[in-house]
């Protein structure tokens, strides 16, 4: 299996927990979980196989992958009871999913030896549509945007850096090892240790 076929399938899985612990938070039926990890599973990178013109769409060539958002969305609903916090879980389990999925969609632009700019842009967009979607259709606040916290920061940072290392390297396994590693770290050091961006505060106009 390839670097960027392992990237996939670990984004896959790992987003379509995640899409299971909303459903379940959103008190779903069994298609509705499905549904729900499905879409954030596959989300991001269709955006990105659409934007680069690339065919066939990777799930659609390797349609075992839904088999892994579906098989993943049946665990969540029998299970997601005994989890303790499922939002806590659901936080942590999507930062380590956007680390994974930003580094593929660097991976993917850089196979197809796209610009520094668009390399960066696909590493966003796979990492951080999905979870959009889903969050979205459940009607509740994207991660994405929850305020100041860094998130499309942190993996612009990621993709950024993949970019940066990758003149220095044969391959692009080190460049997405520190692609990934650096979205998470940001991501994680903000839910930890409440790491985040300036947040507009209006103020009142001068009479």
């Amino acid at each position: 299996m390839s670097l960027l076929a392992l990237l996939d399938y670990a984004a896959v899985l790992v987003f379509a927990i995640t899409g299971a612990l909303v459903a379940s938070r959103a008190q779903l039926d069994i298609v509705g979980f499905a549904f729900i990890a499905c879409l954030t599973a596959v989300g991001g990178g269709t955006i990105r196989d659409l934007l680069l013109d690339r065919n066939p769409i990777f799930w659609i060539e390797t349609p075992s992958m839904l088999g892994v958002a579906i098989v993943a969305a049946l665990v969540v609903f029998f299970t997601a009871h005994l989890l303790e916090s499922r939002f806590r879980t659901l936080i942590w389990l999507d930062s380590l999913a956007l680390a994974v999925a930003v580094a593929a969609g660097v991976g993917v632009a850089m196979s197809q030896e796209q610009s520094a700019p668009i390399i960066i842009v696909m590493g966003m967009i796979t990492g951080c549509m999905g979870g959009l979607m889903r969050d979205v259709v459940v009607g509740q606040l994207p991660l994405v945007l929850t305020q100041g916290e860094l998130y499309a920061s942190a993996a612009l940072s990621g993709a950024a850096v993949a970019v940066l290392l990758a003149p220095y390297f044969d391959g692009t396994l080190y460049p997405l090892l520190a692609c990934a590693a650096t979205t998470w770290v940001l991501r994680a050091g903000s839910l930890y240790f409440g790491w985040h961006l300036p947040v507009y505060k209006s103020t009142p106009p001068k009479s």
